[in-house]
């Protein structure tokens, strides 16, 4: 006897057969009962799901000769009986996939001028319409409109998007749905009866799963699994056969990074791989796994799980032990993994820091303990600056350091005799605290980096010295009167730098900063800077900051002398620009030539 595949052995032949698409099947059985017929339907929706059965199931209702009160064929009359012995002259099917061409459209166009032999009407089904080429849409299009009365189109696509609009405008479209995890199963069992096959139904849950809403293929792979487990289909032959991760190992990750076991992780990760699995597609199932389980939490989101009952036990235990904040942040690592997996040079460490970070979620933060991302360091900065402020100085203080350095023996006795004096009659100082610094030392303050640009334009008081922001010091004494020699190169460059600190410490001088920084200041006689700008607009906003950009470069060049003069360049008169006809009169005086030629082709100026 010849062995016919489950796919098309239990291929459904009536409506009521049909699994997963109840609401799309009444609405085609009350179409036939009321006889109100489209001339066109398009049946859309994911592979194996019933779109080609469902179209051939109404082909043979509509030319029925006796159709039942529900709108089924009666598979009796001599329509029915054609059919099923697949020699109907009424019922064509095409395969767009291999029949794309105009030719072939032209070809069904002319065969639809003929009426049907026997029954009512002429129903053509097109297999993979979205395959047709545009030219064969297009040759398509008018018949599709208003084709005869006698004629029914039923296109059929896995691809709806990429049908013509014009196309989906004539017809009544159908959208299929994919099959449920429960509905499969379920239609496997009366498979399985039927074929007096054993099974377990944590097994058929894998064949469903695996199956990805397709029917066929969850009976194609029920095939495959038969033959494997000879009769006898359990759960352990049927992921041996189909080489799918069991489903324990997602518990036991799960549970043991709960207790925070990364040790017996790895070994597990492991032994996974060894059994040839790839370290992404256990990532993937992992997420998956977390997924459910964060469903299993509500009994809302309960009915959103796929799987067996037995499996949705399961995930309801294990969800009553892990916290919702444990789920969240396990599914964004495994989210980040998943989407760095494909770049990665080192897949496998990339799976197993991610297994170590999740392992670790719901460690106590105190203690330390291997693969603990360590905490961050607060004021990392701060720190390295306040450490440093005793050893670091800017130039002016390391001279006033020298001049120091030169005092008498006794200046530094009596000094040291006022320090111990203070230091008996301060208390904390005794306690150990630390004592404020002898006004008599140079001192860095931080604060002064910050200086605020709007003192700048207070001319009014001498007392303040008005120096470009990012001076360290900002007191005379800090800065003996120097008259130290500096080129033509360190003026640039404290310039530049100079206009660089102005854009960062005040947002409001960011404009003449980015000017100044395309101008060149020169030395005319030394000490002497002179500057020229454009116009007299920039001249007069640098005046209002001429003290301050003075007194600042007299700091960093550290030379007292230095004066800033401001000029405004003299910009030769622009010349006017000529027209077409005044270059090519100009032309024609230098060179006669040009006008004579002109003149032999009887050419006009544009």
């Amino acid at each position: 006897m010849e062995y016919i595949v489950s796919a098309r052995k239990y291929r459904p032949t009536t409506f009521d057969t049909v699994v997963g698409q109840s609401a799309l099947t009444t609405t085609l059985k009350n179409a036939v009962k009321s006889g109100k017929l489209a001339h066109a339907y398009l049946f859309c929706g994911p592979r194996g799901v019933g779109k080609t059965t469902c179209a051939r199931i109404f082909a043979k209702a509509i030319n029925c000769q006796n159709p039942t009160a529900d709108g089924e064929a009666c598979n009796e009359c001599e329509s029915c009986q054609s059919f099923n012995e697949q020699r109907s002259l009424n019922i064509f099917e095409l395969d767009a996939a291999s029949n794309n061409s105009v030719e072939h459209i032209k070809t069904l166009m002319e065969q639809t001028r003929i009426p049907p032999q026997l029954g009512q009407y002429k129903v053509f089904i097109i297999d993979e319409v979205h395959m047709l080429s545009t030219a064969a849409f297009n040759a398509f299009l008018k018949t599709l409109e208003e084709p005869p009365a006698h004629v029914i189109f039923i296109l059929a696509t896995t691809e709806k998007h990429k049908i013509l609009p014009t196309i989906l405008s004539r017809c009544q479209i159908y959208d299929f749905e994919r099959m449920t995890v429960k509905g499969t199963i379920e239609h496997l069992k009366s498979v399985a009866a039927k074929e007096g096959i054993s099974y377990e139904e944590e097994a058929l849950a894998v064949i469903a799963e695996k199956a990805d809403g397709g029917m066929r293929d969850a009976l194609s792979i029920f095939d495959q699994a038969a033959s494997f487990c000879q009769g006898n289909i359990t759960y352990q032959k049927v992921i041996e056969d189909l080489n799918v991760l069991d489903s324990d190992n997602y518990f036991s990750i799960i549970d043991l990074s709960i207790n925070n076991k990364v040790s017996d992780i790895m070994v597990l990760l492991n032994g996974v791989i060894n059994k040839g699995f790839d370290g992404g597609l256990l990532i993937q199932g992992l997420a998956k796994h977390v997924r459910n389980v964060l469903m299993a939490k509500d009994p809302q989101t309960l009915p959103l799980l796929e799987v067996s009952d037995q499996q949705r036990e399961r995930y309801q235990e294990q969800a009553k032990k892990a916290d919702t904040r444990f789920l969240y942040q396990a599914l964004r690592l495994m989210n980040q993994c998943d989407i760095n997996y494909r770049q990665s040079s080192n897949k496998r460490l990339l799976v197993e820091l991610t297994l170590i970070e999740i392992a670790q979620i719901t460690q106590p933060d105190d203690g330390a303990s291997a693969g603990r991302r360590p905490k961050r360091l607060k004021s990392l900065f701060k720190n390295l600056i306040q450490q440093s402020q005793p050893k670091t100085a800017a130039p002016q203080v390391a001279a006033a350091k020298t001049v120091a350095s030169t005092s008498t023996q006794s200046s530094q006795s009596s000094q040291n005799a006022q320090a111990t004096q203070s230091s008996q009659s301060n208390p904390a100082v005794k306690s150990g605290q630390t004592a404020p610094a002898s006004p008599g030392k140079p001192t860095v303050k931080l604060d002064g980096i910050g200086f605020s640009w709007g003192n700048l334009r207070n001319s009014g008081k001498p007392s303040k010295m008005n120096i470009i922001p990012g001076s360290i010091v900002d007191n005379k004494e800090s800065h003996p009167q120097e008259e130290i020699a500096f080129t033509q190169e360190e003026l640039e460059l404290q310039w530049l730098s100079m206009c660089n600190r102005m854009q960062e410490k005040n947002p409001s001088l960011v404009g003449i900063a980015s000017r100044m920084k395309n101008m060149n200041p020169v030395i005319t006689e030394f000490p002497n800077v002179e500057v020229v700008v454009d116009n007299d607009l920039i001249r007069q906003d640098m005046e209002k900051i001429l003290k301050s950009i003075t007194k600042t470069l007299q700091i960093y060049l550290r030379n007292v002398n230095i004066s800033l003069t401001i000029l405004v360049s003299d910009k030769p008169e622009k010349e006017r620009i000529l027209t077409r006809r005044e270059q090519f009169e100009e032309m024609s005086k230098e060179n006669p030539a040009v006008e004579a030629l002109r003149q032999v082709f009887n050419l006009e100026l544009a």
